[in-house]
């Protein structure tokens, strides 16, 4: 009950920080990972969507290894040898999650459809200097576990998390790939392309905006209000 509740503070003050706004020195770096375990068509089965203080400058097909720079921000930096081994890393994290699935879906999934599986990356950097990262994930747009990078704790938030929470926080390798990736690479990316973005970003902003929460990429439009406590929070999914 404890780590749930830290979980929830913890979850809270980090969308105060979102959507309160922050300093000209303060950034963050985010990495939407959707994983579609039966996609049609031509679909890919991994989609990743990359975000700076909410701004859209990327979206990697990690099946096919595509990329596309979006709006200024991406035009930036696409020229960086940072790419390489962000690539690398987008696609291992997606070849991990698409793995994890079969042993972290709800048993009693009954909607129609196959799930799929939502991660939100997020890595920052206050103005004082202070860093820390976390990620969410959910199943087909319902937000489930929260991880917090930096104490290594887990917190479910619905029940369809449960399987996930039970396999992943007994999972050493899991929750070690996780810290690294957001603590460790996240941090040495967000670093390297603020030297790019720093004044780009304070004079100007990317027309493409991206919600701080898991997204799923459905064609349907979906509503979800999460309630947390003193807070209603209202996010729409496409």
């Amino acid at each position: 009950m404890g780590d749930s509740k830290s979980g929830l503070v913890f979850f809270v003050l980090l969308l105060i920080v979102w959507f309160s706004g922050t300093s000209s020195d303060a950034h963050s770096l985010s990495y939407n990972f959707t994983i579609d375990p039966r996609p049609r068509d031509d679909q890919p089965w991994c989609e990743v969507q990359g975000e700076v203080d909410q701004k859209v400058f990327l979206s990697y097909d990690c099946g096919r290894a595509q990329i596309k720079y979006l709006g200024p921000l991406g035009e930036e930096v696409k020229s960086m040898s940072t790419w390489e081994t962000q690539t690398d890393t987008l696609r291992d994290t997606g070849d991990l999650l698409k793995g994890q699935m079969p042993d972290v879906t709800p048993e009693k999934h009954t909607d129609k459809g196959p799930l799929t599986l939502q991660a939100r990356m997020t890595c920052w950097r206050e103005g004082n200097g202070h860093t820390s990262a976390s990620w969410e994930f959910g199943f087909s747009g319902q937000l489930c576990l929260l991880f917090d990078s930096k104490n290594g704790s887990w917190t479910m938030v619905h029940s369809k998390g449960r399987r996930m929470r039970e396999k992943w926080e007994n999972d050493r390798g899991v929750t070690d790939f996780f810290r690294t990736v957001s603590m460790g690479d996240c941090q040495a990316w967000l670093r390297d392309f603020m030297v790019r973005w720093e004044q780009m970003l304070k004079t100007s902003a990317s027309p493409t905006t991206g919600p701080p929460t898991v997204q799923p990429t459905a064609t349907a439009s979906k509503h979800t209000t999460w309630i947390l406590p003193s807070f209603i929070i209202t996010v729409f999914l496409c």
